[in-house]
Protein backbone atom coordinates (compact mmCIF):
# COMPACT_ATOMS: atom_id res chain seq x y z
CA UNK A 1 0.00 0.00 0.00
CA UNK A 2 2.85 2.40 0.76
CA UNK A 3 4.34 1.90 -2.71
CA UNK A 4 1.01 2.79 -4.37
CA UNK A 5 0.77 6.08 -2.46
CA UNK A 6 4.31 7.00 -3.50
CA UNK A 7 3.54 6.34 -7.16
CA UNK A 8 0.34 8.40 -7.00
CA UNK A 9 2.18 11.22 -5.24
CA UNK A 10 4.88 11.24 -7.94
CA UNK A 11 2.27 11.14 -10.72
CA UNK A 12 0.38 14.00 -9.09
CA UNK A 13 3.54 16.08 -8.80
CA UNK A 14 4.50 15.32 -12.40
CA UNK A 15 0.99 16.27 -13.59
CA UNK A 16 1.14 19.61 -11.72
CA UNK A 17 4.57 20.40 -13.16
CA UNK A 18 3.44 19.56 -16.68
CA UNK A 19 0.28 21.66 -16.32
CA UNK A 20 2.30 24.60 -14.99
CA UNK A 21 4.73 24.33 -17.88
CA UNK A 22 1.90 24.26 -20.42
CA UNK A 23 0.22 27.31 -18.86
CA UNK A 24 3.48 29.28 -18.80
CA UNK A 25 4.09 28.43 -22.47
CA UNK A 26 0.61 29.64 -23.39
CA UNK A 27 1.19 32.95 -21.57
CA UNK A 28 4.63 33.36 -23.12
CA UNK A 29 3.17 32.91 -26.60
CA UNK A 30 0.99 35.99 -26.02
CA UNK A 31 3.87 38.27 -25.00
CA UNK A 32 4.87 40.87 -27.59
CA UNK A 33 8.21 40.44 -29.32
CA UNK A 34 10.56 43.43 -29.53
CA UNK A 35 13.87 43.89 -31.27
CA UNK A 36 16.65 45.20 -29.08
CA UNK A 37 19.47 47.51 -30.11
CA UNK A 38 22.66 45.67 -29.08
CA UNK A 39 25.20 47.64 -27.06
CA UNK A 40 27.92 46.89 -29.62
CA UNK A 41 25.92 48.60 -32.39
CA UNK A 42 24.95 51.53 -30.17
CA UNK A 43 28.58 52.10 -29.23
CA UNK A 44 29.80 51.79 -32.81
CA UNK A 45 27.19 54.28 -34.08
CA UNK A 46 27.91 56.88 -31.39
CA UNK A 47 31.66 56.60 -31.93
CA UNK A 48 31.34 56.92 -35.72
CA UNK A 49 29.11 60.00 -35.35
CA UNK A 50 31.61 61.76 -33.08
CA UNK A 51 34.50 60.82 -35.36
CA UNK A 52 32.69 62.17 -38.45
CA UNK A 53 32.08 65.50 -36.76
CA UNK A 54 35.71 65.66 -35.59
CA UNK A 55 36.87 65.06 -39.19
CA UNK A 56 34.65 67.98 -40.21
CA UNK A 57 36.17 70.16 -37.47
CA UNK A 58 33.38 70.00 -34.87
CA UNK A 59 33.63 68.80 -31.29
CA UNK A 60 30.32 67.17 -30.39
CA UNK A 61 28.61 64.61 -28.23
CA UNK A 62 26.61 61.69 -29.58
CA UNK A 63 24.05 59.65 -27.68
CA UNK A 64 22.25 56.47 -28.69
CA UNK A 65 19.09 55.41 -26.89
CA UNK A 66 16.88 52.32 -27.15
CA UNK A 67 13.21 52.40 -28.18
CA UNK A 68 12.23 53.35 -24.64
CA UNK A 69 14.59 56.33 -24.56
CA UNK A 70 17.09 54.63 -22.25
CA UNK A 71 20.71 55.57 -22.90
CA UNK A 72 22.76 52.82 -24.57
CA UNK A 73 25.91 54.80 -25.43
CA UNK A 74 27.29 58.32 -25.01
CA UNK A 75 30.47 59.75 -26.51
CA UNK A 76 31.70 63.28 -25.84
CA UNK A 77 34.61 64.46 -27.94
CA UNK A 78 37.47 66.16 -26.08
CA UNK A 79 36.70 69.86 -26.00
CA UNK A 80 32.97 69.51 -26.69
CA UNK A 81 30.83 71.88 -24.66
CA UNK A 82 29.10 70.52 -21.56
CA UNK A 83 25.67 71.32 -23.06
CA UNK A 84 26.28 68.91 -25.95
CA UNK A 85 25.62 65.84 -23.83
CA UNK A 86 22.06 66.96 -22.95
CA UNK A 87 21.44 68.16 -26.49
CA UNK A 88 22.47 64.84 -28.05
CA UNK A 89 20.49 62.82 -25.50
CA UNK A 90 17.33 64.83 -26.03
CA UNK A 91 17.61 64.60 -29.81
CA UNK A 92 18.11 60.83 -29.60
CA UNK A 93 15.13 60.49 -27.25
CA UNK A 94 12.91 62.65 -29.45
CA UNK A 95 13.72 60.78 -32.66
CA UNK A 96 13.26 57.38 -30.98
CA UNK A 97 9.97 58.26 -29.28
CA UNK A 98 8.47 60.14 -32.24
CA UNK A 99 9.99 57.71 -34.80
CA UNK A 100 11.06 60.61 -37.01
CA UNK A 101 14.16 62.73 -37.62
CA UNK A 102 14.21 65.72 -35.28
CA UNK A 103 14.81 68.12 -38.20
CA UNK A 104 11.57 66.90 -39.78
CA UNK A 105 9.71 67.45 -36.51
CA UNK A 106 11.19 70.93 -36.11
CA UNK A 107 10.07 71.78 -39.64
CA UNK A 108 6.59 70.45 -38.90
CA UNK A 109 6.29 72.63 -35.80
CA UNK A 110 7.44 75.69 -37.75
CA UNK A 111 4.89 75.08 -40.52
CA UNK A 112 1.98 74.03 -38.30
CA UNK A 113 1.63 76.13 -35.14
CA UNK A 114 -1.14 73.81 -33.95
CA UNK A 115 1.49 71.12 -33.16
CA UNK A 116 3.89 73.42 -31.27
CA UNK A 117 2.94 71.60 -28.10
CA UNK A 118 5.18 68.74 -29.22
CA UNK A 119 8.25 70.70 -28.18
CA UNK A 120 6.89 71.01 -24.64
CA UNK A 121 5.54 67.47 -24.32
CA UNK A 122 8.13 66.65 -21.66
CA UNK A 123 11.59 67.72 -20.51
CA UNK A 124 13.27 65.15 -22.75
CA UNK A 125 12.11 66.51 -26.13
CA UNK A 126 14.33 68.67 -28.34
CA UNK A 127 13.14 69.62 -31.79
CA UNK A 128 16.40 70.64 -33.44
CA UNK A 129 18.19 68.88 -36.28
CA UNK A 130 20.61 66.16 -35.27
CA UNK A 131 18.40 63.27 -34.14
CA UNK A 132 17.57 60.23 -36.25
CA UNK A 133 15.51 57.14 -35.44
CA UNK A 134 17.30 53.80 -35.69
CA UNK A 135 15.18 51.38 -37.71
CA UNK A 136 16.03 47.71 -38.12
CA UNK A 137 13.63 45.61 -40.22
CA UNK A 138 11.16 48.52 -40.32
CA UNK A 139 10.98 48.62 -36.51
CA UNK A 140 12.32 51.59 -34.54
CA UNK A 141 14.77 50.16 -32.01
CA UNK A 142 16.24 53.44 -30.84
CA UNK A 143 17.55 56.83 -31.81
CA UNK A 144 20.85 58.62 -32.27
CA UNK A 145 21.40 62.26 -31.46
CA UNK A 146 24.35 64.56 -32.07
CA UNK A 147 24.81 67.96 -30.50
CA UNK A 148 27.50 70.60 -30.76
CA UNK A 149 28.14 71.33 -34.43
CA UNK A 150 27.22 74.86 -35.59
CA UNK A 151 23.92 73.82 -37.16
CA UNK A 152 21.38 71.03 -36.96
CA UNK A 153 22.15 69.97 -40.53
CA UNK A 154 25.76 69.30 -39.51
CA UNK A 155 24.66 67.33 -36.45
CA UNK A 156 22.31 65.34 -38.70
CA UNK A 157 25.13 64.51 -41.12
CA UNK A 158 27.19 63.14 -38.23
CA UNK A 159 24.25 61.14 -36.89
CA UNK A 160 23.77 59.72 -40.38
CA UNK A 161 27.45 58.69 -40.41
CA UNK A 162 26.79 56.84 -37.16
CA UNK A 163 23.88 54.98 -38.73
CA UNK A 164 25.90 54.23 -41.85
CA UNK A 165 28.59 52.64 -39.70
CA UNK A 166 26.13 50.00 -38.49
CA UNK A 167 24.45 49.49 -41.85
CA UNK A 168 21.21 51.31 -41.03
CA UNK A 169 19.78 53.60 -43.69
CA UNK A 170 17.38 56.40 -42.97
CA UNK A 171 15.00 57.51 -45.66
CA UNK A 172 15.06 61.14 -44.63
CA UNK A 173 17.04 63.77 -46.44
CA UNK A 174 20.01 65.19 -44.61
CA UNK A 175 19.59 68.95 -44.56
CA UNK A 176 21.96 70.97 -46.70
Amino acid sequence: MIETRGIYAKLGLLTCCLAGFMISQAWAAELPKESVLPLTLATKAAHAAVEKCLEDGYRVSATVVDQGGNIRAVFRQDGAGPHTIDSSRKKAYTSASMKEPTAKLAELVAKMPVVQGLQHMNDHMLLLGGGLPIKIDEQVVGGIGVGGAPGGHLDTACAQAGLNSIGVAINAEVEK
